[in-house]
């Protein structure tokens, strides 16, 4: 038996789950992007809310995942705070992530892949 999910049904079951940090907008981001995954590689998935879980994590900014990621996210990205300018920071960051995984940007946030 299988039962096939949309786009929305996919977002509520992932914002929903309590064990997870994915907003409602954040989850239907990942919901897209899990589609899209399908349609360009043509093999169907099936939905394992733990493994998706496992697998990506939600963070409000680049800069938040810079943060949670690097004891002193400035230096290790090659930036002197004091000469801080936020968005080359966030484009060093958005490089730096997307040299090792996935990341999936939306309007309040960003997904990204473990690794």
């Amino acid at each position: 038996m299988k039962v096939t999910l949309n786009t929305s049904e996919i977002a509520d079951r992932l914002s929903s789950d309590k064990n997870s940090n994915f907003s409602y907008d954040g989850a239907y981001a990942l919901a897209e992007y899990l589609e899209d995954y399908e349609k360009s590689t043509g093999e169907e998935m099936e939905f394992d809310l733990v493994s998706i879980r496992c697998d990506f994590s939600e963070y409000k900014s680049l800069q938040e995942w810079a943060h949670d990621h690097f004891s002193n996210a400035w230096e290790e990205l090659g930036f002197d705070e004091k000469d801080f300018d936020s968005d080359e920071f966030d484009d060093a960051i958005r490089e730096y992530i997307t040299d090792h995984c996935t990341l999936i940007e939306f309007d309040g946030g960003i997904i990204t892949q473990q690794f």
